[in-house]
Protein backbone atom coordinates (compact mmCIF):
# COMPACT_ATOMS: atom_id res chain seq x y z
CA UNK A 1 0.00 0.00 0.00
CA UNK A 2 0.76 3.53 -0.56
CA UNK A 3 2.08 5.54 2.18
CA UNK A 4 1.28 9.07 3.56
CA UNK A 5 3.29 10.56 6.67
CA UNK A 6 2.48 8.37 9.88
CA UNK A 7 2.89 11.85 11.93
CA UNK A 8 -1.01 13.26 10.35
CA UNK A 9 -2.68 10.16 8.29
CA UNK A 10 -5.82 12.52 8.67
CA UNK A 11 -3.89 14.85 6.15
CA UNK A 12 -6.00 15.72 2.87
CA UNK A 13 -4.42 13.21 0.40
CA UNK A 14 -3.55 14.64 -2.94
CA UNK A 15 -5.96 13.57 -6.13
CA UNK A 16 -2.56 12.27 -7.74
CA UNK A 17 -1.97 10.12 -4.83
CA UNK A 18 -5.39 8.30 -4.91
CA UNK A 19 -4.87 7.78 -8.44
CA UNK A 20 -1.41 6.83 -8.66
CA UNK A 21 -2.50 4.43 -5.31
CA UNK A 22 -5.84 2.93 -7.37
CA UNK A 23 -3.22 2.09 -10.28
CA UNK A 24 -1.29 -0.39 -8.80
CA UNK A 25 -2.73 -4.19 -9.03
CA UNK A 26 -1.92 -4.91 -5.01
CA UNK A 27 -4.30 -2.26 -4.21
CA UNK A 28 -7.65 -4.07 -4.59
CA UNK A 29 -9.21 -6.85 -2.00
CA UNK A 30 -9.53 -8.93 -4.81
CA UNK A 31 -7.24 -10.87 -7.46
CA UNK A 32 -5.80 -8.20 -10.31
CA UNK A 33 -3.45 -8.78 -13.04
CA UNK A 34 -4.26 -5.45 -14.82
CA UNK A 35 -5.49 -2.05 -14.21
CA UNK A 36 -6.66 0.01 -16.88
CA UNK A 37 -6.89 3.65 -16.25
CA UNK A 38 -9.60 5.87 -17.91
CA UNK A 39 -9.62 9.64 -17.32
CA UNK A 40 -12.96 11.51 -18.25
CA UNK A 41 -13.72 15.26 -17.33
CA UNK A 42 -15.40 15.00 -14.24
CA UNK A 43 -13.88 10.99 -13.02
CA UNK A 44 -11.25 8.44 -13.09
CA UNK A 45 -11.97 5.06 -14.11
CA UNK A 46 -9.97 1.97 -12.61
CA UNK A 47 -11.11 -1.33 -14.46
CA UNK A 48 -9.74 -4.70 -13.11
CA UNK A 49 -10.00 -7.50 -14.49
CA UNK A 50 -13.50 -8.18 -13.30
CA UNK A 51 -14.91 -4.71 -11.76
CA UNK A 52 -14.34 -0.84 -12.68
CA UNK A 53 -14.22 1.72 -9.76
CA UNK A 54 -15.38 5.13 -10.47
CA UNK A 55 -13.20 8.26 -8.99
CA UNK A 56 -15.19 11.24 -8.88
CA UNK A 57 -12.46 14.33 -9.23
CA UNK A 58 -13.26 16.93 -6.86
CA UNK A 59 -14.27 20.17 -7.87
CA UNK A 60 -16.87 23.34 -8.13
CA UNK A 61 -19.05 23.66 -11.19
CA UNK A 62 -22.52 25.43 -11.96
CA UNK A 63 -24.28 22.20 -12.13
CA UNK A 64 -22.45 20.24 -9.07
CA UNK A 65 -20.23 21.13 -6.41
CA UNK A 66 -18.49 17.65 -5.49
CA UNK A 67 -15.77 19.95 -3.94
CA UNK A 68 -15.78 17.74 -0.39
CA UNK A 69 -15.54 13.93 0.34
CA UNK A 70 -18.72 14.20 1.62
CA UNK A 71 -19.96 15.66 -1.32
CA UNK A 72 -18.41 13.07 -3.38
CA UNK A 73 -20.12 10.13 -1.13
CA UNK A 74 -23.98 11.59 -1.81
CA UNK A 75 -23.12 11.82 -5.46
CA UNK A 76 -21.71 7.79 -5.13
CA UNK A 77 -24.48 6.82 -3.51
CA UNK A 78 -26.83 8.62 -6.10
CA UNK A 79 -25.12 7.39 -9.16
CA UNK A 80 -25.62 3.85 -7.23
CA UNK A 81 -29.02 4.55 -6.25
CA UNK A 82 -30.18 5.39 -10.04
CA UNK A 83 -27.98 3.14 -12.34
CA UNK A 84 -29.92 0.24 -10.57
CA UNK A 85 -32.95 1.40 -11.85
CA UNK A 86 -31.90 0.34 -15.82
CA UNK A 87 -28.98 -1.33 -14.40
CA UNK A 88 -29.17 -3.21 -10.78
CA UNK A 89 -26.34 -6.34 -11.36
CA UNK A 90 -23.70 -3.68 -12.09
CA UNK A 91 -23.79 -1.37 -9.73
CA UNK A 92 -22.55 -3.20 -6.93
CA UNK A 93 -21.83 -0.65 -3.84
CA UNK A 94 -20.02 2.23 -2.54
CA UNK A 95 -16.45 1.97 -1.40
CA UNK A 96 -14.32 4.58 0.73
CA UNK A 97 -10.83 5.32 0.29
CA UNK A 98 -9.26 5.24 3.37
CA UNK A 99 -6.02 6.35 5.42
CA UNK A 100 -5.06 4.10 8.16
CA UNK A 101 -3.65 4.15 11.45
CA UNK A 102 -0.48 4.28 9.84
CA UNK A 103 -0.92 6.93 7.06
CA UNK A 104 -1.52 4.12 4.64
CA UNK A 105 -4.35 4.27 1.81
CA UNK A 106 -6.54 1.11 1.46
CA UNK A 107 -9.41 0.34 -0.37
CA UNK A 108 -12.26 -0.16 2.22
CA UNK A 109 -10.95 -0.83 5.59
CA UNK A 110 -11.80 0.85 8.55
CA UNK A 111 -9.68 4.07 8.58
CA UNK A 112 -10.86 7.67 8.06
CA UNK A 113 -12.28 8.24 4.68
CA UNK A 114 -10.62 10.47 2.34
CA UNK A 115 -12.75 9.86 -0.71
CA UNK A 116 -15.44 7.28 -1.84
CA UNK A 117 -15.88 4.89 -5.40
CA UNK A 118 -18.45 3.50 -6.93
CA UNK A 119 -17.78 -0.25 -7.62
CA UNK A 120 -19.44 -1.85 -10.51
CA UNK A 121 -18.99 -4.69 -12.62
CA UNK A 122 -16.94 -4.31 -15.45
CA UNK A 123 -18.99 -4.82 -18.93
CA UNK A 124 -17.21 -5.81 -21.86
CA UNK A 125 -16.28 -2.99 -24.27
CA UNK A 126 -17.61 -4.88 -27.83
CA UNK A 127 -21.08 -5.26 -26.69
CA UNK A 128 -21.40 -1.30 -26.18
CA UNK A 129 -23.71 0.00 -28.46
CA UNK A 130 -21.54 2.65 -30.35
CA UNK A 131 -18.97 -0.09 -30.94
CA UNK A 132 -21.76 -2.45 -32.15
CA UNK A 133 -22.75 0.44 -34.64
CA UNK A 134 -18.97 0.88 -35.93
CA UNK A 135 -18.65 -2.92 -36.52
CA UNK A 136 -22.09 -2.63 -38.05
CA UNK A 137 -23.17 -5.63 -35.51
CA UNK A 138 -26.49 -4.46 -34.83
CA UNK A 139 -29.41 -6.99 -35.24
CA UNK A 140 -32.61 -5.61 -34.24
CA UNK A 141 -33.72 -8.03 -31.67
CA UNK A 142 -31.33 -6.84 -29.68
CA UNK A 143 -31.95 -3.05 -30.02
CA UNK A 144 -36.29 -4.22 -29.51
CA UNK A 145 -34.84 -5.88 -26.21
CA UNK A 146 -33.28 -2.23 -25.07
CA UNK A 147 -36.16 -0.56 -26.26
CA UNK A 148 -38.60 -2.89 -24.27
CA UNK A 149 -36.25 -2.55 -20.99
CA UNK A 150 -36.78 1.70 -22.12
CA UNK A 151 -40.55 1.56 -22.27
CA UNK A 152 -41.34 -0.50 -19.51
CA UNK A 153 -38.71 1.70 -17.13
CA UNK A 154 -40.56 4.78 -18.78
CA UNK A 155 -44.31 3.36 -18.25
CA UNK A 156 -43.50 2.50 -14.57
CA UNK A 157 -42.08 6.09 -13.50
CA UNK A 158 -44.16 8.16 -11.51
CA UNK A 159 -44.91 11.72 -13.67
CA UNK A 160 -42.64 14.31 -11.90
CA UNK A 161 -45.10 17.26 -10.38
CA UNK A 162 -44.57 20.18 -13.08
CA UNK A 163 -46.96 22.69 -14.95
CA UNK A 164 -47.43 23.53 -18.30
CA UNK A 165 -45.96 26.51 -18.01
CA UNK A 166 -42.85 26.07 -16.49
CA UNK A 167 -42.10 22.90 -19.00
CA UNK A 168 -42.22 25.74 -21.78
CA UNK A 169 -40.32 28.14 -19.99
CA UNK A 170 -37.73 25.80 -18.91
CA UNK A 171 -36.79 25.22 -22.72
CA UNK A 172 -37.56 29.04 -23.57
CA UNK A 173 -34.70 29.84 -21.02
CA UNK A 174 -32.62 26.53 -22.12
CA UNK A 175 -32.54 27.60 -25.97
CA UNK A 176 -31.91 31.31 -25.11
CA UNK A 177 -28.66 30.41 -23.08
CA UNK A 178 -27.41 28.03 -25.74
CA UNK A 179 -27.95 30.55 -28.28
CA UNK A 180 -26.09 33.47 -25.79
CA UNK A 181 -23.34 30.64 -25.11
CA UNK A 182 -22.84 29.27 -28.46
CA UNK A 183 -22.49 32.46 -30.33
CA UNK A 184 -19.54 33.58 -27.91
CA UNK A 185 -16.73 34.78 -30.33
CA UNK A 186 -13.98 32.67 -28.60
CA UNK A 187 -15.87 29.90 -30.34
CA UNK A 188 -15.67 31.14 -33.88
CA UNK A 189 -19.12 29.02 -34.91
CA UNK A 190 -20.92 30.89 -37.74
CA UNK A 191 -24.11 32.68 -37.06
CA UNK A 192 -26.02 31.27 -39.21
CA UNK A 193 -25.62 27.53 -37.39
CA UNK A 194 -25.90 29.05 -34.09
CA UNK A 195 -29.16 31.35 -34.25
CA UNK A 196 -31.22 28.99 -37.39
CA UNK A 197 -32.22 26.31 -35.20
CA UNK A 198 -32.61 28.27 -31.89
CA UNK A 199 -34.82 30.66 -34.00
CA UNK A 200 -37.22 27.98 -35.31
CA UNK A 201 -37.03 25.72 -31.67
CA UNK A 202 -38.42 29.28 -30.22
CA UNK A 203 -41.14 29.44 -32.65
CA UNK A 204 -42.47 26.16 -32.39
CA UNK A 205 -42.71 26.99 -27.97
CA UNK A 206 -44.68 30.22 -29.23
CA UNK A 207 -46.99 28.85 -31.77
CA UNK A 208 -47.85 25.52 -30.41
CA UNK A 209 -47.83 25.64 -27.08
CA UNK A 210 -49.97 22.93 -27.13
CA UNK A 211 -48.05 20.13 -27.96
CA UNK A 212 -45.78 20.56 -24.91
CA UNK A 213 -48.70 20.95 -22.48
CA UNK A 214 -50.38 17.71 -23.85
CA UNK A 215 -47.27 16.13 -22.61
CA UNK A 216 -47.63 17.24 -19.22
CA UNK A 217 -50.91 16.69 -19.29
CA UNK A 218 -50.53 13.04 -20.24
CA UNK A 219 -47.96 12.54 -17.27
CA UNK A 220 -45.19 11.73 -19.55
CA UNK A 221 -42.52 14.23 -18.10
CA UNK A 222 -40.62 11.64 -15.66
CA UNK A 223 -37.28 11.17 -13.82
CA UNK A 224 -35.64 9.79 -16.83
CA UNK A 225 -32.13 8.53 -17.68
CA UNK A 226 -30.98 11.71 -18.80
CA UNK A 227 -27.91 10.74 -20.56
CA UNK A 228 -29.10 7.90 -23.00
CA UNK A 229 -26.17 8.13 -25.90
CA UNK A 230 -25.18 4.64 -27.61
CA UNK A 231 -21.99 4.45 -25.42
CA UNK A 232 -23.40 3.73 -22.36
CA UNK A 233 -26.16 0.68 -23.52
CA UNK A 234 -24.68 -2.60 -23.43
CA UNK A 235 -25.89 -5.64 -25.22
CA UNK A 236 -25.59 -8.19 -22.86
CA UNK A 237 -27.91 -11.22 -23.19
CA UNK A 238 -29.94 -12.49 -22.20
CA UNK A 239 -31.32 -8.54 -21.11
CA UNK A 240 -29.05 -5.19 -21.95
CA UNK A 241 -28.04 -2.71 -19.40
CA UNK A 242 -28.28 0.69 -19.51
CA UNK A 243 -25.66 2.88 -17.30
CA UNK A 244 -24.34 6.42 -16.38
CA UNK A 245 -27.53 7.86 -16.14
CA UNK A 246 -27.32 11.93 -14.81
CA UNK A 247 -27.04 11.64 -11.03
CA UNK A 248 -26.10 14.73 -10.19
CA UNK A 249 -29.25 16.76 -11.08
CA UNK A 250 -32.81 15.73 -10.91
CA UNK A 251 -33.65 18.89 -12.44
CA UNK A 252 -31.22 17.99 -15.69
CA UNK A 253 -32.86 14.79 -15.85
CA UNK A 254 -36.53 15.50 -15.20
CA UNK A 255 -37.47 14.86 -19.02
CA UNK A 256 -40.33 14.05 -21.28
CA UNK A 257 -39.76 10.18 -21.63
CA UNK A 258 -40.03 10.98 -25.92
CA UNK A 259 -37.20 13.31 -25.12
CA UNK A 260 -34.98 10.79 -23.57
CA UNK A 261 -35.63 8.50 -26.55
CA UNK A 262 -34.46 11.60 -28.55
CA UNK A 263 -31.02 11.46 -27.37
CA UNK A 264 -30.68 8.22 -28.29
CA UNK A 265 -32.13 8.36 -32.07
CA UNK A 266 -30.19 11.85 -32.42
CA UNK A 267 -26.48 10.20 -31.50
CA UNK A 268 -26.96 6.69 -33.02
CA UNK A 269 -28.21 8.83 -36.32
CA UNK A 270 -25.29 11.01 -35.81
CA UNK A 271 -22.90 7.55 -35.96
CA UNK A 272 -24.68 6.09 -39.25
CA UNK A 273 -27.97 3.98 -37.40
CA UNK A 274 -31.09 5.79 -38.05
CA UNK A 275 -33.26 2.39 -37.58
CA UNK A 276 -32.08 2.06 -33.80
CA UNK A 277 -34.14 5.03 -33.20
CA UNK A 278 -36.88 3.89 -35.65
CA UNK A 279 -36.96 0.62 -33.70
CA UNK A 280 -36.69 1.70 -30.37
CA UNK A 281 -39.83 3.97 -30.93
CA UNK A 282 -41.80 1.72 -32.59
CA UNK A 283 -41.15 -0.22 -29.79
CA UNK A 284 -41.82 2.60 -27.30
CA UNK A 285 -45.61 3.22 -28.62
CA UNK A 286 -46.61 -0.38 -28.38
CA UNK A 287 -45.60 -0.61 -24.06
CA UNK A 288 -46.69 2.41 -23.59
CA UNK A 289 -49.03 3.19 -26.43
CA UNK A 290 -47.75 6.75 -26.23
CA UNK A 291 -47.39 8.01 -29.71
CA UNK A 292 -45.42 11.13 -29.82
CA UNK A 293 -45.97 13.60 -32.70
CA UNK A 294 -43.18 13.46 -35.02
CA UNK A 295 -42.63 17.19 -34.82
CA UNK A 296 -42.11 16.93 -31.04
CA UNK A 297 -39.25 14.31 -31.55
CA UNK A 298 -37.48 16.81 -33.99
CA UNK A 299 -37.34 19.19 -31.42
CA UNK A 300 -36.28 17.22 -29.27
CA UNK A 301 -33.58 16.05 -31.35
CA UNK A 302 -32.75 19.58 -32.41
CA UNK A 303 -32.25 20.62 -28.74
CA UNK A 304 -29.89 17.96 -27.95
CA UNK A 305 -28.11 18.58 -30.92
CA UNK A 306 -27.41 22.28 -29.25
CA UNK A 307 -26.55 20.79 -25.77
CA UNK A 308 -23.92 18.28 -27.32
CA UNK A 309 -22.55 21.32 -29.57
CA UNK A 310 -22.48 23.68 -26.39
CA UNK A 311 -20.54 20.42 -24.65
CA UNK A 312 -18.11 20.35 -27.14
CA UNK A 313 -17.60 24.21 -27.72
CA UNK A 314 -16.66 23.86 -23.88
CA UNK A 315 -13.91 22.24 -24.97
CA UNK A 316 -12.09 25.12 -26.60
CA UNK A 317 -12.31 27.41 -23.21
CA UNK A 318 -10.03 23.89 -21.60
CA UNK A 319 -6.70 25.00 -21.02
CA UNK A 320 -5.93 21.72 -21.19
CA UNK A 321 -7.80 21.04 -24.74
CA UNK A 322 -5.68 18.57 -26.81
CA UNK A 323 -6.89 19.20 -29.92
CA UNK A 324 -9.09 21.91 -30.97
CA UNK A 325 -9.71 21.36 -34.12
CA UNK A 326 -11.32 18.37 -32.81
CA UNK A 327 -14.20 19.82 -30.46
CA UNK A 328 -14.94 23.03 -32.88
CA UNK A 329 -15.71 20.60 -36.16
CA UNK A 330 -17.80 18.22 -33.57
CA UNK A 331 -19.68 21.75 -32.30
CA UNK A 332 -20.20 22.69 -35.78
CA UNK A 333 -21.80 19.10 -36.86
CA UNK A 334 -24.10 18.85 -34.40
CA UNK A 335 -24.89 22.40 -34.99
CA UNK A 336 -25.76 21.50 -38.30
CA UNK A 337 -27.69 18.63 -37.21
CA UNK A 338 -29.58 20.58 -34.94
CA UNK A 339 -30.36 23.00 -38.02
CA UNK A 340 -31.56 20.01 -40.04
CA UNK A 341 -34.30 18.97 -37.40
CA UNK A 342 -35.00 22.41 -36.78
CA UNK A 343 -36.40 22.34 -40.61
CA UNK A 344 -38.43 19.98 -40.27
CA UNK A 345 -40.52 22.16 -37.25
Amino acid sequence: MQGLPATNPGAEVALSAKVDFLKQPHSYPHPVTEVTVVETHRSWVFLTDQHAYKLKKPGRYAFLDVSTVSARKHYCEEELRLNRRLAGDVYLVTVPLCVDCTGKIQLGGTGSPVDWLVKMRRLPAQRMLDVAIERKQIPDEQIRAVAQKLAKFYRASAPVEITPMDYRCGFERDIRASLGELSRPVFGLPRDLVEAPCAAQLKLLSQAPALFDHRVQEGRIIEAHGDLRPEHVCLLEPEPVIIDCLEFSRELRTLDAAADLAFLAQECERLGASRVGQIVFEIYSEVTDDRPPATLISFYKSRWACLRAKLCAWHLTDPTCRDPAKWSGLAADYLIRAGGYAADL
